[in-house]
C-alpha cells in the first residue's frame, strides 16, 4: 500500500482485499469539514492502491453519524452560510466522496441523521440493523436538506419515499429502511461491521476491472448532480439560516420537544 496519511478522527485498516474507513468521534461522530476531508483523504488513499479492491465505511460509538452538531456553534444562524468559505469547502469534500473509484459498503450501526444520513449514501451498498435510525430531519429544524441528499435520496428510495421522509422528518428504523430500499442487508446490530466487510469481500473476490467498470456505468454522472444540487441547497440553507424558524428549531431540538414554527 502507498504510504499511509495520518489521520486524527478516523482509522484506515485493511484485511486483504478490503480496507475499512472507520469514522471515530463517538459517541455521535458529527461531522465539519476536517472530517469529511478524512474521510475523502482516505477514499483516495485506497483508490491509489491496487491491490485494494472494496472499501468498507463504517463507525465507533452509538451512532452512524448524527450529522453536524449545531449545540457547539455559537451562532447557528450564521454558522456554514453559502458565503461562507467553510459551507463551500464542506460541500466540496462531500463531492469527493462520490467521485473515489472503488465500491464502498456502508456499515449503518447506529443513527445516521441529517447530514449524516447524506454521508451514509455515498456508499454503494449500505448494511444496518433494526437499531440504526434513518433520519432526513431538516425540515425539523427549520432548514433544506443538505449534503446532496436532494440527489442521492430520490435516487435510492423514490421521490414518492424521498418526499415524505424529506417533508415529515421522521426517523425510520433499519427493517423500514430495507423495506424502501434506502439500506439493503439487516442484521443483529453486532453483526453489522463484520456483515460488511463479508459483502465487501464478495464483491473483492470479482474481477476488479469489470467491477470498477460496471460501478461507472451506474453511477456515471452521479458526482457532477451531486455537485450541481448541493449549490442549490447551499443557497437555500443560506437564508433558511436566518429566519426565526430555523433558530426555534434548533433550540426546540436540544430541548428535545416539538418545535413552534412561527413561517418567519
Amino acid at each position: 500500500m502507498p504510504e499511509r496519511k495520518a489521520y486524527t478522527d478516523i482509522a484506515l485498516e485493511r484485511d486483504g482485499l478490503v480496507a475499512t474507513v472507520i469514522i471515530q468521534r463517538p459517541p455521535h461522530n458529527f461531522f465539519d469539514n476536517s472530517l469529511i476531508n478524512q474521510i475523502a483523504d482516505a477514499f483516495e488513499e485506497c483508490d491509489a492502491d491496487s491491490s485494494i479492491r472494496a472499501i468498507v465505511l463504517a463507525a465507533d460509538g452509538k451512532s452512524f453519524c448524527a450529522g453536524a452538531d449545531f449545540s457547539r456553534r455559537d451562532d447557528p444562524a450564521q454558522a456554514s452560510s453559502s458565503s461562507s468559505p467553510s459551507a463551500k469547502h464542506l460541500y466540496k469534500e462531500a463531492t469527493r466522496l462520490f467521485r473515489s473509484k472503488k465500491p464502498v459498503v456502508g456499515a449503518i450501526h447506529g443513527a445516521a441523521i441529517g447530514g449524516g444520513l447524506g454521508l451514509a449514501l455515498v456508499p454503494d451498498l449500505r448494511v444496518t440493523c433494526q437499531e440504526a435510525r434513518f433520519s432526513a430531519n431538516f425540515t425539523r429544524l427549520g432548514f433544506h436538506p443538505g449534503f446532496g441528499l436532494t440527489a442521492t435520496l430520490p435516487r435510492l428510495v423514490g421521490v414518492q419515499q424521498a418526499t415524505i421522509l424529506f417533508y415529515t422528518g421522521r426517523r425510520i428504523p433499519g427493517d423500514e429502511a430495507v423495506r424502501i430500499g434506502l439500506a439493503d442487508v439487516l442484521v443483529p446490530q453486532a453483526e453489522v461491521r463484520s456483515a460488511a466487510q463479508a459483502l465487501a469481500l464478495e464483491i473483492a473476490q470479482s474481477s476488479p476491472l469489470a467491477v470498477l467498470s460496471t460501478r461507472e456505468t451506474l453511477r456515471r454522472g452521479l458526482a457532477d448532480e451531486i455537485e450541481a444540487a448541493t449549490e442549490r441547497e447551499l443557497v437555500e440553507q443560506d437564508w433558511l439560516r436566518k429566519t426565526e424558524d430555523f433558530k426555534e428549531g434548533v433550540k426546540a431540538m436540544a430541548e428535545r420537544r416539538l418545535p413552534d414554527f412561527k413561517g418567519r
